[in-house]
C-alpha cells in the first residue's frame, strides 16, 4: 500500500499493542530498535517522552557480539514483569512526592525513575519499602552506565564498556532479580575466556540470552567453550552466534542481524 509512517509512531502502536493484546506492560526499547536501528551503529534511546533517539557508531571489526540463548523459555505476561514495574513507579511517586521538581515529575500521566538521582532515592528510602528501594536503585544506576558505555564506545574503550556491562547484569541480578542460575552461568564462563572485555544478560530477563563483547578474532573459541562448559554445567544445550548492528530482526542472506540498543529509564 506504500503506506508511510514515522518510526517513532510504528514503534509506539507496536507497545500499544504489546500491552493492550499480549497483556505485557513492556517498555519501548524492543520497538523501537526494530523500527529505528540503523546498519552499523547502537541506538540510544532515552525512555522518556518525547523519546528522543541517538546513533552510536559501532562499526570496528576488531570486536564482536556474540548473543547466546540459554533456551530456558521466559514469559513476560507472568506476574515476574508487572511486579517490576510497579515497584519502580511506587519508588518514582515516593520521589515525585519529595522533590516535585524532579525529572520523575516529567511531562507524563506516570512519574518515571528517568532523570532522578541516587540522592533523591536515598532521601526517600524510609517511604519505601526495602525492595523498592532495590529497584529503583537499579534502574537509576543502569542510566548512568548507559551513558557512562556510550561515551566508552565512542573513544572505543572497549575494557570500560566490558566492566559496565559486567557491572549492568550483577545489578540485574542483585537489584533488580530478573536473572537466572543458566543466565549467570553463561556470564561466569564469558569472563573466564581471553578476549573477553564483558557480557551480561539481555531482554527482560527470567531466562533468554546473553550478550557478550569479545574480541573478534576469540568469538569463536568463545562459542565453542560456551557451548561446551554450559552443557556440562546445566545439562541443557545453549544455541550461539555473533551478530552486529543491523536495521532491527531481519534475515539477510542466512546472517541474522539485530539491531542493537541502549536505553535510558524505567
Amino acid at each position: 500500500y506504500a503506506l508511510r509512517i514515522d518510526p517513532k509512531i510504528r514503534a509506539l502502536r507496536c507497545q500499544k499493542c504489546e500491552h493492550d493484546f499480549a497483556g505485557v506492560p513492556c517498555g519501548i526499547m524492543d520497538q523501537m530498535i526494530s523500527s529505528c536501528g540503523v546498519v552499523g551503529h547502537a541506538l540510544l534511546i532515552d525512555c522518556r517522552p518525547p523519546y528522543e533517539t541517538t546513533l552510536v557508531p559501532m562499526q570496528d571489526p576488531t570486536i564482536a557480539f556474540v548473543i547466546t540463548n540459554t533456551n530456558v523459555k521466559h514469559e513476560l505476561n507472568g506476574s515476574e514483569y508487572p511486579d517490576r514495574v510497579r515497584e519502580c513507579r511506587s519508588a518514582a511517586h515516593a520521589i515525585r512526592k519529595r522533590f516535585p521538581s524532579s525529572d520523575a515529575s516529567s511531562d507524563v500521566t506516570e512519574p518515571l525513575l528517568r532523570g532522578c538521582t541516587m540522592a533523591e532515592l536515598l532521601a526517600c528510602k524510609d517511604d519505601i519499602s526495602p525492595l523498592e528501594f532495590k529497584r529503583a536503585r537499579h534502574a537509576i544506576t543502569e542510566d548512568v552506565r548507559t551513558l557512562d558505555a556510550v561515551e566508552a564506545f565512542r573513544r572505543r574503550d572497549y575494557t570500560s564498556a566490558g566492566q559496565l556491562m559486567l557491572e549492568s547484569h550483577k545489578s540485574l541480578r542483585d537489584d533488580f532479580g530478573v536473572s537466572t542460575p543458566e543466565l549467570d552461568t553463561l556470564v561466569e564462563i564469558a569472563m573466564a575466556v581471553d578476549g573477553v572485555y564483558g557480557a551480561r544478560m539481555t531482554g527482560g530477563g527470567f531466562g533468554g540470552c546473553t550478550v557478550t563483547l569479545v574480541r573478534a578474532d576469540r568469538a569463536a573459541e568463545l562459542m565453542a567453550t560456551l557451548e561446551i562448559e554450559y552443557r556440562q554445567r546445566t545439562g541443557k544445550e545453549p544455541t550461539c552466534f555473533i551478530t552486529s548492528a543491523g536495521t532491527g530482526p531481519v534475515v539477510n542472506r542466512g546472517r541474522l542481524d539485530w539491531g542493537l540498543a541502549l536505553r535510558m529509564g524505567a
